[in-house]
């Protein structure tokens, strides 16, 4: 008896510990880490990532010429190691037109809004919340910001602790107008865009998330849960769902006319564990996302397979 009460109680110790190392999903995020760790991505900035970096988008004159005129953003963030995170970027603080992406914003300001009992927290929200994000349902986003309001989402994503628009760093995420072809617009100050993000903004989002930052650690949980596994496989998802299916993937993407954007959390084994996020104004944008991968998917490998 005293052996079997022992052995329940070693069993519950490591349940615990399992639980507050790898997360109820089992992925390991959110990660465990004080605040007083996290910082500004611009801290994180890492010099041989840069130019890694740099030297894969110049390969592609495709590549080169749009970022050259500010019509291509690229971002990436290491989070193979959660006390040495890196981060490189090209047009880093270039705000353009991102299309369903900032629905991440609405996502946020939900959450927020929730805990702080601005709006209760109902399964009906909750389930708009989800399909929002994981089919980009533009009736379920609308529906949100109604009920959230542009103000809202704007003292949210301006908010200090966040940070996710900042006239001062180039502007950020923004959410100005219901995804509705008849809507009121409350555009950026900067750009005047209604529905914006710079890849650095949108790093940091997703860098705050893994760090369990967003709102709080239970608010990231359910937060993750709604991006894991997306519905819509194109763009990003299409290439690592062949080069990496067994990979988690917390994803959001956005597409009108010539405007394309993409994000992810990749969180696959060993060092396949990084956040790209890619900005692009040209017809072929879809395509341009499927190449970039390979490349920024070869980078961080050679990056791992060469760190001290």
């Amino acid at each position: 008896m005293c052996w079997c009460r022992s052995f329940c109680f070693l069993f519950l110790y490591l349940f615990i510990v399992e639980y507050q190392v790898f997360g109820k999903n089992g992925s390991g995020l959110p990660f465990h880490l004080s605040d007083e760790k996290i910082v500004s991505l611009r801290k994180l900035l890492d010099q041989k990532l840069q130019r890694e970096l740099d030297l894969a988008m110049s390969r592609n004159k495709t590549w080169a010429r749009l970022l050259a005129k500010r019509k291509m953003a690229v971002g990436v963030v290491d989070l193979s190691d959660s006390l040495n995170v890196r981060f490189a970027r090209i047009n880093g603080d270039v705000m353009m037109y991102a299309a369903s992406l900032p629905k991440l914003a609405v996502l946020l300001a939900a959450m927020q809004s929730f805990e702080d009992g601005s709006l209760q927290e109902t399964e009906a929200y909750s389930d708009d919340l989800r399909i929002m994000i994981s089919r980009s349902d533009n009736g379920a986003a609308s529906r949100m910001i109604d009920v959230l309001g542009f103000k809202k989402i704007e003292a949210v994503l301006s908010n200090p602790h966040y940070q996710l628009y900042d006239p001062k760093s180039g502007g950020g995420l923004w959410v100005g107008k219901r995804y509705a072809k008849k809507s009121k617009r409350y555009p950026d100050p900067l750009m005047g865009l209604s529905h914006g993000a710079t890849v650095t903004q949108v790093c940091r989002y997703y860098y705050l998330l893994a760090m369990g930052k967003l709102v709080n650690r239970h608010r990231s949980e359910q937060m993750l849960e709604m991006l894991v596994d997306p519905e819509i496989h194109h763009k990003f998802v299409s290439i690592f769902d062949q080069v990496s299916p067994e990979a988690k993937l917390y994803r959001k993407s956005g597409t009108w006319k010539q405007f394309h954007s993409d994000s992810v959390m990749i969180w696959g084994p060993e060092w396949r564990r990084y956040i790209v996020v890619a900005l692009v104004e040209d017809v072929n944008g879809e395509q341009i996302l499927r190449d970039l991968i390979p490349a920024v998917d070869g980078i961080m490998k050679s990056i791992s397979q060469n760190a001290p």
